[in-house]
């Protein structure tokens, strides 16, 4: 018992820096970000995202598998013992006389050797090896490609929700200096408990839709630091220049879709690949399986038990095996027929393929445009909208306006500037969609 509990130490002690390799790397010690812009998060997430680690996990996997199956390649060399006690010796009947053939104490040991010449298994796992491996890493590339542009738009629009409460913020310094006027002009016998009535309903509004803005973001933050495999318990604070992101709005619209630079179509292309080494599989099964075996035997023999290893009595041999199947009912016709039947199944996923991205390019573009356009409105919106406000709060204290134009132009004020915020972070996001369906996003 101790010495079984003993080995169970050992062997715990020996598998734990092994482990501690293995875990991934977010579910260590993950950083963490401060004033985090755009390119930090895409970069974090296509680090320590989960999906993105097993994706990496995966290619370790698949490298291992290939060399567990190229090993076959390699001579095999065996090693048997055994030690036999007669405790009653066989008697066989010879010429009509009882003979006991056989002693007491029988021991052997076996080398054996082995060696493929010819095994369409691993010959399978020699000339995919290169294909099966830039699989896994496609798989990599196109969860990263996925991850980015997920955790991009979930960044804008954390952007959006987070300018909205700043809007609040500075209708909110706006309406308490509104307040305090329309208060001075009913206490001074100016204006009617109207205007300050109006002054706070607008307050009260807008500190109710920054209070239900304030908690949307926590929302969305916590969907964006999912998104990026970022520690829950640790606090995500991105950081943004305006005028930066206006900038970057500009896209090339006459650009045409490059089918090769996808990576759905790289995958398509490795899997066809991969299925062609298939069909050449299924019709090497028409071939003989070649193999070379040979052992070296050790036997001993003997009545007494101390003098056993005396004497040795040992064989050897060698053998060439050829085995070919000749008939299996039709099985190697089918298969091969089903594997060329998936060849022309992937041609039509890739054919597919075409034509979605041809629609998912043009919808994007679509998109893009409708954005930009509207962008440009609303920012025109916003210095107009801007002007009149300015215009009325001066007119209103000149007792010209009445509160309610006040309102109504801050009303208009605060949604120009909310509507430009959103059309800035829409423009940005279908840009990303663009760029997707352009394949300029990618890993590799």
């Amino acid at each position: 018992m101790r010495l079984a509990i003993g080995s169970a130490f050992l062997l715990i002690s020996c598998i734990d820096p092994v482990l501690a390799q293995l875990v991934p790397e977010n579910t260590q010690t993950a950083p963490t970000l401060e004033k985090a812009t755009l390119q930090d998060v895409v970069s974090y997430a296509v680090k320590y995202q989960p999906v993105i680690q097993q994706s990496v996990i995966d290619e370790r996997i698949t490298e291992n598998q290939i060399r567990s199956k190229l090993a076959d390649w390699y001579p095999q060399i065996n090693f048997n013992y055994n030690l036999q006690k007669n405790f009653i010796v066989q008697t066989s009947i010879i010429a009509g006389n009882p003979v006991k053939l056989g002693v007491k104490n029988v021991s052997a040991a076996q080398f054996t050797l082995s060696q493929q010449i010819f095994n369409r298994d691993v010959l399978l796992a020699n000339q995919t090896k290169r294909d099966v491996q830039l699989a896994a890493a496609q798989n990599t590339v196109n969860n990263k490609t996925d991850i980015a542009v997920n955790v991009s738009k979930a960044f804008y629009d954390v952007l959006a929700t987070t300018q909205q409460i700043d809007v609040a913020n500075e209708d909110i310094v706006r309406l308490e200096r509104s307040l305090k006027d329309a208060k001075a002009q009913y206490e001074s016998g100016v204006a009617d408990k109207i205007d300050f009535k109006r002054a706070t309903i607008s307050l009260n509004n807008t500190k109710a839709n920054k209070k239900g803005n304030e908690e949307i973001l926590k929302a969305k933050t916590e969907y964006l630091k999912n998104l990026m495999g970022y520690p829950i318990d640790k606090e995500l604070t991105i950081s943004y220049d305006s005028l930066q992101m206006e900038r970057e709005i500009a896209l090339d619209t006459l650009q045409n879709v490059d089918l090769n630079t996808r990576i759905e179509y790289q995958i398509l292309a490795t899997q066809k690949k991969l299925l062609e080494a298939n069909l050449q599989y299924n019709k090497w099964s028409y071939l003989p399986n070649v193999s070379l075996n040979g052992a070296y035997n050790l036997n001993f023999q003997n009545n007494q038990f101390t003098d056993l290893y005396g004497k040795n009595y040992p064989n050897s041999f060698g053998l060439l095996t050829l085995s070919l199947p000749l008939y299996q009912g039709g099985k190697r016709r089918a298969n091969t027929r089903q594997a060329e039947w998936q060849i022309k199944r992937l041609d039509w996923d890739i054919r597919g393929l075409q034509n979605n991205v041809s629609s998912e390019y043009a919808t994007a573009l679509a998109n893009y445009k409708s954005y930009l356009t509207n962008l440009l409105a609303q920012k025109e919106n916003v210095d107009l909208a801007r002007e009149v406000y300015d215009v009325i709060q001066l007119q209103y204290k000149s007792g010209i306006k009445t509160y309610l134009e006040v309102v109504t132009s801050e009303t208009d004020l605060r949604l120009a500037r909310i509507n430009y915020s959103n059309a800035l972070y829409q423009v940005l996001a279908s840009k990303i969609d663009v760029q997707k369906a352009l394949g300029q996003i990618n890993f590799q």
